[in-house]
């Protein structure tokens, strides 16, 4: 009877082959990525709140034509089946507050926005380069509570860093914002004749059901900013030199 061969175990020195910690692609910058998941599902009744991440090669967003290509790509975008209800832009990331009538809706409004704006900031710079650094995140918003804490920090994320600012992101959809408590200066008033980027909310969590929580005032900060409290000495003797 032939005898059967040991099998021999040899050390392993060259570190190839099997699970490495760190291995698999590398996110374009110093955040991780967004999952390659699939998507859940979504409901029509649900606002979303969206954020597409710049290249970390680009300038910033929010000079004049990257901004201004952004916001005509945005006004562009929306249709009766997915609505931008809401936008703010950063120096590096796209903020956005949006209706969607259903899951197709959602995920094909977002893909073709996302080609819309990056189609639109390398005309602006003359160039062919990536322009969103990873797939966009989104995020449901099922309560009214939600829904208000979301419209706070899109429409005021510049404030987070602002110290002692009572005033509007000229880089956002503020100015056509109509939930802001109290009677409205006349620097926070749309331009006259201008059409808006943004669509009127439909959806009873956007429209009315957020509103029960109060308005939003043009002091309030999101959690975790700096800037005087509202209602404090500092936003009221701010509110008196914009008057």
């Amino acid at each position: 009877m032939a005898r059967r061969a040991a099998q021999l175990s040899l050390p392993r020195t060259s570190g190839w082959g099997g699970k490495r910690k760190g291995a698999g692609r590398k996110p374009a910058g110093d955040r991780a990525g967004v999952p390659h998941r699939a998507r859940p599902q979504h409901y029509g009744g649900h606002p979303v709140h969206a954020t597409l991440r710049a290249s970390p090669s680009l300038p910033s967003l929010r000079e004049q034509p990257l901004f201004l290509a952004i916001q005509g790509a945005i006004r562009a975008a929306s249709c009766p089946a997915f609505r931008i209800v809401h936008f703010s832009v950063q120096s590096d990331h796209l903020h956005l507050l949006l209706e969607a009538s259903d899951r197709s809706a959602l995920m094909s409004g977002l893909r073709g926005l996302a080609i819309r704006t990056a189609r639109a900031v390398n005309r602006a710079l003359c160039t062919h380069g990536r322009v969103w650094a990873d797939r966009y995140h989104a995020r449901p918003l099922p309560t009214p509570r939600e829904v208000r804490n979301a419209l706070l920090y899109v429409l005021q994320n510049w404030a987070k860093r602002a110290f002692e600012t009572v005033s509007l992101d000229s880089r956002s959809s503020a100015c056509w914002f109509d939930g802001w408590k109290g009677p409205r200066p006349g620097w926070a008033l749309p331009p006259e004749g201008e059409r808006p980027p943004v669509w009127a909310p439909r959806t009873w969590l956007l429209t009315a059901g957020w509103r029960r929580l109060g308005l939003i005032s043009l002091a309030e900060r999101p959690r975790g900013g700096s800037g005087p409290r509202p209602g404090g000495p500092g936003a009221r003797r701010l509110d008196r030199e914009r008057r």
